[in-house]
């Protein structure tokens, strides 16, 4: 099981960092993505961490401003997110399964999902 958490209201410009913890089973080998879903909106990818955390990739949208990161030992990844604006505005979900780089961005190719956790900015 996928848990996320440490989402909030935020105002625009402030920071938030959600963590995506397994339980019952490990990250181990997993590629841990972030999506994101407004409402009206189809799900979006935010970021992705290869298992050995050795690269990230990052939408357009986010990139400069959200960092994802992991700690195996802890079995949880991170997503930082900085210099938060309105659009940011989501439900922002974790997601794991063993994808190929080039498969990355699309949530389909991830088996397991955490419940989501709402991020409100203010402007």
């Amino acid at each position: 099981q996928l848990q996320a958490s440490g989402g909030g209201l935020v105002q625009a410009g402030g920071s938030l960092r959600l963590s995506c913890a397994a339980s019952g089973r490990t990250f181990s080998r997993s590629t841990v993505g972030w999506f994101r879903q407004a409402p009206g909106k189809e799900r979006e990818f935010v970021g992705a961490i290869h298992w050995t955390g050795a690269s990230t990739h990052y939408g357009d949208s986010v990139k400069g401003r959200f960092t994802i990161s992991r700690d195996n030992a802890k079995n949880t990844v991170y997503l930082q997110m900085n210099s938060l604006k309105p659009e940011d505005t989501a439900v922002y979900f974790c997601a794991s399964g063993r994808v190929i780089t080039s498969s990355i961005r699309i949530a389909n190719n991830y088996d397991y999902w955490g419940q989501g956790t709402q991020v409100t900015v203010s402007s």
